[in-house]
């Protein structure tokens, strides 16, 4: 990143397989599926959807309070080092990957959402955008708070995403997609499982962390963004040329002599993202270890969408912190069916 460095000093989360992201982390690692069936919910196989749900929340609780009860906690725990702290008030924005429009979303999630943050956080956002990207939602928003921070207009600005699948009229849209998974014979054996969760982390400049004498998780190298126009459910064939423009913009920022050790991902079964991401691969191969050896959390508490990425985000940090990553530098990639695509390079681990 060019100008001030940008610390990750905080961390939330709330998934399937967590209520923060201390265990939502060590519950990936593990292995832990967040998978059932939905209680109500029935395939054209006749057998029960299957789904990442999360278990404290009750499967009545719908709309944009579904989304409140998943996002809010997340953004509490990214907050607790400002909120803990007796200093004088800082200049703290929000930025949140939401979904893209789709059958099941509420028509009016984004002003219900934004009217409803206000309300709960109106002493300690100054400032918050909204990107309605689905999939690559939450780099979009990591991408423009780097670059607001670097402008100085922020001191510190919460990336955040949120999202769920489990509206009962959003499975039945995934279904008609041939994206829900399922082994029946009606069924796509190469689709997703729906999941839900948010994620959330605290960007800071590097002169509100030495003040407020933080211990940073990460450094933000670098963000690149693209878009690509053969998406799927198009009749077009997808090389992976959007993914690859992602790639370049973030390894830009990768330090010399230095490869990327951990690479997390919203791969979900679908074949057209591994097909994208090999193509990407191999034309920025030169700037990983080992690119096949990816993390893909979707087989934990399943797809996340615009979640996912801060998400992940997350994980990398914890790996670092907890000294269980492979390397001292990690990166993040998201795939949009609207055709966003975005990518993430950070140091974890104590590197600078």
């Amino acid at each position: 990143m060019n100008g001030e460095p940008l610390y990750v000093v905080a961390l939330g989360a709330s998934t399937a397989v967590g209520r923060c992201a201390w265990s939502s982390a060590a519950a990936v690692r593990a292995g832990i599926s967040g998978f059932t069936q939905h209680p109500y919910m029935i395939d054209t196989a006749g057998e029960p959807m299957r789904a990442a749900i999360a278990p404290w929340l009750d499967i009545d609780l719908s709309g944009t309070e579904r989304f409140e009860a998943l996002l809010f906690p997340a953004i509490d725990q990214a907050l607790e080092p400002v909120t803990e702290t007796q200093a004088s008030p800082l200049r703290i924005a929000l930025s949140l990957g939401l979904p893209s429009p789709r059958p099941g979303l509420p028509g009016d999630l984004q002003p219900a959402l934004k009217k409803s943050l206000s309300d709960k956080y109106r002493q300690v956002f100054s400032a918050a955008a909204v990107f309605p990207n689905g999939h690559a939602a939450g780099l979009l928003a990591l991408d423009a708070a780097a670059k607001k921070l670097a402008e100085g207009a922020f001191d510190a600005c919460v990336v955040a995403g949120v999202d769920s699948y489990i509206e009962p009229e959003t499975l039945e849209w995934l279904e008609e997609s041939d994206q829900l998974h399922s082994a029946g014979p009606l069924n796509n054996a190469w689709g997703f499982i729906p999941g839900e969760g948010a994620g959330a982390l605290l960007l800071m400049r590097r002169e509100i962390v030495e003040q407020l004498q933080l211990a940073p998780f990460a450094r933000l190298l670098g963000v690149g963004t693209a878009f690509e126009p053969k998406r799927i459910k198009t009749e077009t064939v997808c090389i992976g040329e959007g993914l690859t423009e992602a790639f370049r913009g973030a390894l830009a920022a990768l330090p010399d002599d230095t490869k990327v050790t951990d690479v997390y991902c919203d791969m979900n079964g679908e074949p057209y993202r591994a097909d994208e991401y090999g193509f990407a691969c191999l034309r920025t191969k030169e700037a990983f270890e080992s690119a096949s050896d990816f993390i893909a959390p979707a087989d934990c508490w399943g797809d996340v969408s615009a979640a996912g990425a801060p998400l992940h985000l997350v994980l990398a940090a914890i790996a670092g912190a907890k000294g269980y990553a492979n390397g001292d530098v990690a990166f993040a990639w998201a795939s949009a069916e609207g055709g966003e695509r975005s990518a993430a390079l950070m140091a974890v681990g104590g590197r600078d």
